[in-house]
Protein backbone atom coordinates (compact mmCIF):
# COMPACT_ATOMS: atom_id res chain seq x y z
CA UNK A 1 0.00 0.00 0.00
CA UNK A 2 1.13 3.38 -0.73
CA UNK A 3 2.49 5.66 1.88
CA UNK A 4 0.59 8.64 2.99
CA UNK A 5 2.02 11.75 2.27
CA UNK A 6 1.61 14.84 4.82
CA UNK A 7 0.92 18.28 4.21
CA UNK A 8 0.28 21.76 5.26
CA UNK A 9 -1.32 23.61 2.77
CA UNK A 10 1.91 25.70 1.91
CA UNK A 11 3.70 22.64 1.45
CA UNK A 12 1.65 20.92 -0.54
CA UNK A 13 1.09 23.69 -2.59
CA UNK A 14 4.61 23.67 -3.36
CA UNK A 15 4.78 19.63 -3.50
CA UNK A 16 2.35 19.70 -6.20
CA UNK A 17 3.88 22.53 -8.52
CA UNK A 18 6.84 20.31 -8.47
CA UNK A 19 5.25 17.35 -9.57
CA UNK A 20 3.33 19.19 -12.34
CA UNK A 21 5.43 21.64 -13.57
CA UNK A 22 6.08 19.05 -16.49
CA UNK A 23 2.44 18.95 -16.67
CA UNK A 24 1.13 22.12 -16.67
CA UNK A 25 3.54 24.36 -17.72
CA UNK A 26 3.60 23.86 -21.46
CA UNK A 27 -0.01 23.19 -21.15
CA UNK A 28 -0.14 27.10 -19.79
CA UNK A 29 2.08 28.21 -22.47
CA UNK A 30 -0.09 26.90 -25.17
CA UNK A 31 -3.56 27.80 -23.76
CA UNK A 32 -1.79 31.13 -23.55
CA UNK A 33 -0.25 31.15 -27.22
CA UNK A 34 -4.05 29.90 -28.22
CA UNK A 35 -5.35 33.38 -26.64
CA UNK A 36 -3.44 35.36 -27.98
CA UNK A 37 -3.71 33.71 -31.53
CA UNK A 38 -7.50 34.21 -31.21
CA UNK A 39 -7.54 37.59 -29.50
CA UNK A 40 -5.16 38.33 -32.74
CA UNK A 41 -7.58 36.88 -35.19
CA UNK A 42 -10.73 38.79 -33.47
CA UNK A 43 -8.59 42.47 -34.01
CA UNK A 44 -8.05 41.49 -37.48
CA UNK A 45 -11.37 40.63 -38.21
CA UNK A 46 -12.50 43.56 -35.66
CA UNK A 47 -10.00 46.20 -38.12
CA UNK A 48 -12.20 44.71 -41.44
CA UNK A 49 -15.22 45.35 -39.70
CA UNK A 50 -14.44 48.93 -39.01
CA UNK A 51 -13.25 49.43 -42.34
CA UNK A 52 -16.22 47.87 -44.02
CA UNK A 53 -18.26 50.53 -42.00
CA UNK A 54 -15.83 53.41 -43.23
CA UNK A 55 -16.33 52.26 -46.95
CA UNK A 56 -20.28 51.69 -46.67
CA UNK A 57 -20.60 55.57 -44.85
CA UNK A 58 -18.90 56.79 -47.54
CA UNK A 59 -21.18 55.24 -50.19
CA UNK A 60 -23.95 56.38 -48.15
CA UNK A 61 -23.00 59.79 -48.28
CA UNK A 62 -22.51 59.95 -52.24
CA UNK A 63 -26.11 58.93 -52.16
CA UNK A 64 -25.61 57.39 -55.17
CA UNK A 65 -29.69 55.50 -55.74
CA UNK A 66 -27.77 52.54 -57.33
CA UNK A 67 -25.45 51.42 -53.98
CA UNK A 68 -27.44 53.14 -51.31
CA UNK A 69 -29.75 50.62 -50.12
CA UNK A 70 -26.84 48.13 -50.14
CA UNK A 71 -24.14 50.36 -48.37
CA UNK A 72 -26.68 50.95 -45.80
CA UNK A 73 -27.68 46.91 -45.27
CA UNK A 74 -23.81 46.92 -45.42
CA UNK A 75 -23.19 49.55 -43.15
CA UNK A 76 -26.01 47.44 -40.61
CA UNK A 77 -24.09 44.60 -40.85
CA UNK A 78 -20.92 46.13 -40.34
CA UNK A 79 -22.20 48.26 -37.01
CA UNK A 80 -24.01 44.79 -35.83
CA UNK A 81 -20.30 42.49 -36.40
CA UNK A 82 -18.56 45.22 -34.28
CA UNK A 83 -21.23 45.22 -31.82
CA UNK A 84 -20.41 41.46 -31.49
CA UNK A 85 -17.38 41.19 -31.53
CA UNK A 86 -16.70 43.99 -29.12
CA UNK A 87 -18.57 41.97 -26.61
CA UNK A 88 -15.66 39.59 -26.63
CA UNK A 89 -13.08 39.70 -23.95
CA UNK A 90 -10.11 37.45 -23.38
CA UNK A 91 -9.17 36.54 -20.23
CA UNK A 92 -6.46 37.99 -18.38
CA UNK A 93 -5.85 34.97 -16.14
CA UNK A 94 -6.05 31.58 -18.42
CA UNK A 95 -7.24 28.90 -16.83
CA UNK A 96 -8.84 26.06 -18.15
CA UNK A 97 -12.62 27.07 -16.96
CA UNK A 98 -12.38 31.04 -18.69
CA UNK A 99 -10.39 29.55 -21.94
CA UNK A 100 -13.26 27.45 -22.25
CA UNK A 101 -15.85 30.21 -21.52
CA UNK A 102 -13.71 32.40 -24.11
CA UNK A 103 -13.70 29.59 -26.77
CA UNK A 104 -17.97 29.36 -26.14
CA UNK A 105 -18.48 33.10 -26.40
CA UNK A 106 -16.95 32.86 -29.69
CA UNK A 107 -18.39 29.92 -31.28
CA UNK A 108 -21.39 31.72 -30.51
CA UNK A 109 -20.65 35.05 -32.07
CA UNK A 110 -18.98 32.95 -35.13
CA UNK A 111 -22.70 31.40 -35.81
CA UNK A 112 -24.77 33.71 -35.65
CA UNK A 113 -22.27 36.01 -37.66
CA UNK A 114 -22.04 33.02 -39.98
CA UNK A 115 -25.95 33.14 -40.55
CA UNK A 116 -25.70 37.04 -41.40
CA UNK A 117 -22.75 36.60 -43.93
CA UNK A 118 -24.92 33.73 -45.83
CA UNK A 119 -28.11 35.79 -45.68
CA UNK A 120 -26.85 39.02 -46.35
CA UNK A 121 -23.65 39.11 -48.30
CA UNK A 122 -25.32 37.73 -51.47
CA UNK A 123 -28.23 40.99 -51.50
CA UNK A 124 -25.17 42.94 -51.45
CA UNK A 125 -23.64 41.80 -54.82
CA UNK A 126 -22.28 42.88 -56.67
CA UNK A 127 -20.79 46.02 -54.42
CA UNK A 128 -18.18 46.09 -51.97
CA UNK A 129 -17.12 43.09 -53.59
CA UNK A 130 -13.41 43.83 -52.28
CA UNK A 131 -14.65 44.81 -49.20
CA UNK A 132 -16.33 41.64 -48.51
CA UNK A 133 -13.77 39.58 -49.79
CA UNK A 134 -11.40 40.42 -47.26
CA UNK A 135 -13.92 40.26 -44.66
CA UNK A 136 -14.40 36.41 -46.01
CA UNK A 137 -10.77 36.32 -45.84
CA UNK A 138 -10.26 37.30 -42.39
CA UNK A 139 -12.98 35.53 -41.02
CA UNK A 140 -12.21 32.40 -42.19
CA UNK A 141 -9.04 33.28 -40.34
CA UNK A 142 -10.58 33.49 -37.52
CA UNK A 143 -12.68 30.49 -37.83
CA UNK A 144 -9.38 28.66 -38.15
CA UNK A 145 -7.97 30.13 -35.10
CA UNK A 146 -11.30 28.86 -33.44
CA UNK A 147 -11.10 25.55 -34.44
CA UNK A 148 -7.53 25.42 -33.31
CA UNK A 149 -8.48 27.06 -29.45
CA UNK A 150 -11.24 24.70 -29.39
CA UNK A 151 -9.57 21.70 -29.89
CA UNK A 152 -6.80 22.30 -27.33
CA UNK A 153 -9.61 23.10 -24.62
CA UNK A 154 -11.49 19.48 -25.27
CA UNK A 155 -9.30 17.57 -26.02
CA UNK A 156 -5.31 18.90 -24.43
CA UNK A 157 -6.24 21.43 -21.76
CA UNK A 158 -9.39 19.56 -20.38
CA UNK A 159 -7.20 17.05 -19.21
CA UNK A 160 -5.50 19.43 -16.52
CA UNK A 161 -8.87 20.73 -15.51
CA UNK A 162 -8.52 18.72 -12.07
CA UNK A 163 -5.13 19.80 -11.22
CA UNK A 164 -6.06 23.38 -11.85
CA UNK A 165 -8.97 23.38 -9.56
CA UNK A 166 -6.55 21.68 -6.84
CA UNK A 167 -4.45 23.81 -7.12
CA UNK A 168 -8.15 26.87 -7.11
CA UNK A 169 -8.74 24.85 -4.25
CA UNK A 170 -5.63 25.08 -2.12
CA UNK A 171 -5.77 28.78 -3.09
CA UNK A 172 -9.37 28.97 -1.09
CA UNK A 173 -7.94 26.56 1.29
CA UNK A 174 -5.51 29.03 2.41
CA UNK A 175 -7.68 31.74 2.53
CA UNK A 176 -9.66 29.75 4.94
CA UNK A 177 -7.58 29.37 6.74
CA UNK A 178 -6.47 32.77 7.09
CA UNK A 179 -9.69 33.92 7.99
CA UNK A 180 -10.27 31.16 10.63
CA UNK A 181 -7.13 32.56 12.19
CA UNK A 182 -7.76 35.96 12.36
CA UNK A 183 -11.11 35.08 13.92
CA UNK A 184 -9.49 32.71 16.26
CA UNK A 185 -7.78 35.80 17.35
CA UNK A 186 -10.98 37.56 17.84
CA UNK A 187 -12.63 34.86 19.46
CA UNK A 188 -9.57 35.20 22.12
CA UNK A 189 -9.67 38.72 22.58
CA UNK A 190 -13.20 38.35 23.09
CA UNK A 191 -12.70 36.23 25.93
CA UNK A 192 -10.17 37.93 27.78
CA UNK A 193 -12.22 41.01 27.58
CA UNK A 194 -15.06 38.81 29.48
CA UNK A 195 -12.86 37.05 31.69
CA UNK A 196 -12.25 40.16 33.75
CA UNK A 197 -16.13 41.38 33.68
CA UNK A 198 -16.73 38.03 35.24
CA UNK A 199 -14.25 39.18 37.96
CA UNK A 200 -15.55 42.20 38.64
CA UNK A 201 -19.30 41.10 38.87
CA UNK A 202 -17.89 38.10 41.05
CA UNK A 203 -16.05 40.51 43.24
CA UNK A 204 -19.20 43.02 43.94
CA UNK A 205 -21.08 39.95 44.32
CA UNK A 206 -18.86 39.28 47.28
CA UNK A 207 -18.88 42.58 48.69
CA UNK A 208 -22.34 42.53 48.65
CA UNK A 209 -22.46 39.14 50.60
CA UNK A 210 -20.49 39.83 52.89
CA UNK A 211 -21.81 43.78 53.65
CA UNK A 212 -25.77 41.36 54.04
CA UNK A 213 -24.17 38.34 55.63
CA UNK A 214 -21.87 40.72 58.47
CA UNK A 215 -22.76 43.83 60.05
CA UNK A 216 -26.24 45.41 60.58
CA UNK A 217 -27.84 43.66 57.25
CA UNK A 218 -26.41 40.62 59.08
CA UNK A 219 -28.00 41.51 62.96
CA UNK A 220 -31.18 42.95 61.02
CA UNK A 221 -32.24 39.34 59.42
CA UNK A 222 -31.81 37.66 63.34
CA UNK A 223 -33.83 40.41 64.68
CA UNK A 224 -36.67 39.36 62.03
CA UNK A 225 -36.11 35.35 62.39
CA UNK A 226 -36.28 35.96 66.21
CA UNK A 227 -39.45 37.94 66.06
CA UNK A 228 -40.85 35.58 63.48
CA UNK A 229 -40.56 32.74 66.04
CA UNK A 230 -42.03 35.01 68.82
CA UNK A 231 -44.85 35.72 66.68
CA UNK A 232 -45.21 31.98 65.18
CA UNK A 233 -45.22 31.42 69.60
CA UNK A 234 -48.29 33.53 70.23
CA UNK A 235 -50.08 32.94 67.20
CA UNK A 236 -50.18 29.56 68.53
CA UNK A 237 -51.30 30.72 72.31
CA UNK A 238 -54.23 32.66 71.23
CA UNK A 239 -55.04 30.53 68.40
CA UNK A 240 -58.29 30.04 69.86
CA UNK A 241 -59.23 33.26 70.46
CA UNK A 242 -59.36 34.42 66.94
CA UNK A 243 -62.87 33.51 65.86
CA UNK A 244 -63.86 35.02 69.17
CA UNK A 245 -61.94 38.07 68.87
CA UNK A 246 -63.90 38.50 65.31
CA UNK A 247 -67.56 37.98 66.82
CA UNK A 248 -66.56 40.35 69.53
CA UNK A 249 -65.30 42.74 67.24
CA UNK A 250 -68.24 42.18 65.06
CA UNK A 251 -70.88 42.84 67.92
CA UNK A 252 -68.76 46.07 69.15
CA UNK A 253 -68.74 47.34 65.84
CA UNK A 254 -72.76 46.94 65.10
CA UNK A 255 -73.84 48.60 68.55
CA UNK A 256 -74.17 45.00 70.08
CA UNK A 257 -73.25 45.81 73.30
CA UNK A 258 -70.14 43.88 73.39
CA UNK A 259 -69.04 46.38 76.37
CA UNK A 260 -65.53 47.42 75.16
CA UNK A 261 -64.38 50.94 75.39
CA UNK A 262 -63.34 52.60 72.15
CA UNK A 263 -59.54 52.60 72.99
CA UNK A 264 -60.27 48.87 73.78
CA UNK A 265 -61.86 48.25 70.26
CA UNK A 266 -58.97 49.63 68.45
CA UNK A 267 -56.63 47.15 70.58
CA UNK A 268 -58.46 44.44 69.78
CA UNK A 269 -58.41 45.38 66.12
CA UNK A 270 -54.53 46.02 66.57
CA UNK A 271 -54.47 42.24 67.96
CA UNK A 272 -56.09 40.91 64.88
CA UNK A 273 -54.22 42.61 62.18
CA UNK A 274 -50.83 42.20 64.20
CA UNK A 275 -50.54 40.88 67.58
CA UNK A 276 -46.64 41.05 67.59
CA UNK A 277 -47.02 44.40 67.39
CA UNK A 278 -50.15 44.76 69.60
CA UNK A 279 -48.42 42.77 72.52
CA UNK A 280 -44.85 44.69 72.03
CA UNK A 281 -46.72 47.59 72.26
CA UNK A 282 -48.38 47.18 75.11
CA UNK A 283 -47.20 47.89 78.50
CA UNK A 284 -45.57 45.46 80.79
CA UNK A 285 -48.73 42.75 81.55
CA UNK A 286 -50.76 43.36 78.57
CA UNK A 287 -53.18 45.24 80.77
CA UNK A 288 -55.36 46.53 78.14
CA UNK A 289 -55.66 43.09 76.37
CA UNK A 290 -56.38 41.59 79.94
CA UNK A 291 -59.55 43.91 80.05
CA UNK A 292 -60.21 42.25 76.38
CA UNK A 293 -59.96 39.24 77.69
CA UNK A 294 -61.90 39.49 80.88
CA UNK A 295 -65.06 41.49 78.87
CA UNK A 296 -64.79 38.52 76.45
CA UNK A 297 -64.87 36.19 78.81
CA UNK A 298 -68.66 37.39 80.15
CA UNK A 299 -69.89 37.91 76.95
CA UNK A 300 -68.97 33.61 76.63
CA UNK A 301 -70.77 32.86 80.06
CA UNK A 302 -73.34 34.80 78.50
CA UNK A 303 -73.33 33.24 75.38
CA UNK A 304 -73.54 36.36 73.17
CA UNK A 305 -71.12 35.00 70.92
CA UNK A 306 -72.93 32.20 69.99
CA UNK A 307 -70.03 29.95 70.00
CA UNK A 308 -69.79 26.05 69.92
CA UNK A 309 -69.22 24.48 73.36
CA UNK A 310 -66.09 23.55 72.35
CA UNK A 311 -64.92 26.49 71.06
CA UNK A 312 -65.88 28.32 74.04
CA UNK A 313 -64.48 26.34 76.12
CA UNK A 314 -60.99 25.98 74.54
CA UNK A 315 -61.57 30.45 74.57
CA UNK A 316 -62.36 30.33 78.15
CA UNK A 317 -58.91 27.79 78.99
CA UNK A 318 -56.97 30.47 76.65
CA UNK A 319 -58.20 33.31 78.97
CA UNK A 320 -57.04 31.43 82.05
CA UNK A 321 -54.02 30.50 80.59
CA UNK A 322 -52.92 34.52 79.65
CA UNK A 323 -54.91 36.16 82.44
CA UNK A 324 -54.48 33.79 84.96
CA UNK A 325 -50.95 32.44 84.94
CA UNK A 326 -49.75 34.94 82.39
CA UNK A 327 -48.50 32.89 79.48
CA UNK A 328 -47.93 35.48 77.49
CA UNK A 329 -45.45 37.57 79.88
CA UNK A 330 -42.38 35.54 78.70
CA UNK A 331 -43.53 36.29 74.62
CA UNK A 332 -44.01 40.16 75.64
CA UNK A 333 -40.71 40.46 77.24
CA UNK A 334 -38.39 38.79 74.42
CA UNK A 335 -41.20 40.78 71.83
CA UNK A 336 -40.26 44.22 73.63
CA UNK A 337 -36.60 43.20 73.52
CA UNK A 338 -35.88 41.97 69.82
CA UNK A 339 -38.30 45.05 68.80
CA UNK A 340 -36.98 47.82 70.63
CA UNK A 341 -33.49 46.08 68.92
CA UNK A 342 -34.86 46.50 65.60
CA UNK A 343 -36.03 50.11 66.39
CA UNK A 344 -32.89 51.19 66.79
CA UNK A 345 -30.89 49.24 64.42
CA UNK A 346 -33.31 50.60 61.48
CA UNK A 347 -33.02 54.09 62.45
CA UNK A 348 -29.32 53.65 62.63
CA UNK A 349 -26.83 55.75 59.87
CA UNK A 350 -24.91 52.33 59.66
CA UNK A 351 -27.91 50.29 58.27
CA UNK A 352 -28.55 53.60 55.50
CA UNK A 353 -24.93 53.61 54.72
CA UNK A 354 -24.82 49.70 54.26
CA UNK A 355 -27.85 49.64 52.08
CA UNK A 356 -26.75 52.41 50.11
CA UNK A 357 -23.35 50.57 49.50
CA UNK A 358 -25.30 47.16 48.74
CA UNK A 359 -27.52 49.74 46.34
CA UNK A 360 -24.55 50.89 44.40
CA UNK A 361 -22.75 47.61 44.53
CA UNK A 362 -25.92 46.18 42.76
CA UNK A 363 -26.15 49.10 39.79
CA UNK A 364 -22.56 48.17 39.13
CA UNK A 365 -23.21 44.54 38.88
CA UNK A 366 -26.32 44.98 36.68
CA UNK A 367 -24.49 47.06 34.06
CA UNK A 368 -21.65 44.73 34.12
CA UNK A 369 -23.81 41.63 33.63
CA UNK A 370 -25.37 43.81 30.56
CA UNK A 371 -21.92 44.21 29.25
CA UNK A 372 -21.40 40.59 29.29
CA UNK A 373 -24.21 39.72 27.56
CA UNK A 374 -23.28 41.77 24.86
CA UNK A 375 -19.80 40.38 24.80
CA UNK A 376 -21.17 36.83 25.06
CA UNK A 377 -23.62 37.54 22.20
CA UNK A 378 -20.56 38.44 20.28
CA UNK A 379 -18.70 35.79 21.24
CA UNK A 380 -21.40 33.29 20.41
CA UNK A 381 -21.66 34.61 16.79
CA UNK A 382 -17.47 34.40 16.65
CA UNK A 383 -17.73 31.45 18.17
CA UNK A 384 -20.21 29.84 14.78
CA UNK A 385 -18.11 31.48 12.61
CA UNK A 386 -15.45 29.25 13.38
CA UNK A 387 -16.85 26.33 13.64
CA UNK A 388 -18.31 27.09 9.99
CA UNK A 389 -14.65 27.66 8.93
CA UNK A 390 -12.91 24.46 10.46
CA UNK A 391 -15.88 22.92 8.81
CA UNK A 392 -15.69 24.53 5.56
CA UNK A 393 -11.36 23.80 6.11
CA UNK A 394 -11.95 20.42 6.92
CA UNK A 395 -14.23 19.55 3.48
CA UNK A 396 -11.60 21.60 1.42
CA UNK A 397 -8.69 19.15 2.69
CA UNK A 398 -10.28 15.90 1.88
CA UNK A 399 -11.70 17.36 -1.43
CA UNK A 400 -7.87 18.14 -2.35
CA UNK A 401 -6.51 14.62 -1.12
CA UNK A 402 -9.17 12.93 -3.49
CA UNK A 403 -8.37 15.55 -6.38
CA UNK A 404 -4.93 14.51 -5.86
CA UNK A 405 -5.28 10.71 -5.48
CA UNK A 406 -7.21 10.97 -8.84
CA UNK A 407 -5.07 12.95 -10.94
CA UNK A 408 -1.57 11.71 -9.38
CA UNK A 409 -2.40 8.69 -7.91
CA UNK A 410 -0.77 9.73 -4.78
CA UNK A 411 -2.13 9.32 -1.31
CA UNK A 412 -1.58 12.61 0.39
CA UNK A 413 -3.28 14.01 4.07
CA UNK A 414 -3.38 17.74 4.70
CA UNK A 415 -2.82 18.89 8.20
Amino acid sequence: MAETIQFTSIQLKQWLEKETNSTLTPVQTQAKKQRDEMSKSLESLNEVCQQILESSSSEIEKRNMKVYNRARALNKLARLFLDRLEKLRAPEQVTYDSLNKFASETQKTLVVTEIDVKNWFPRISPFFIMDRRKFLTFYEKTKQSFNTLNDFVNKEYVKTKTLEETFQSINELQNLEKNSFEVKNELEKIKKERVPIEQEIAGLQQKTDELKSKGPIDRLNAINGQIEIINNDLKHAIRHLQKPFVKMQSLATSGGGAGITPDELKELNMYLESHFEALVKEDKGYPILKQILQKLDSLLKEDKLKLKPEKARKAEQSIIEINVKNALIGLQENGIKVYSEKSVLVNSTHLDETKRNISAFQEQAEALKARKTSVEAHETIKEREYKDLQEKISNNKRAIERSVLAALNKKIQLL
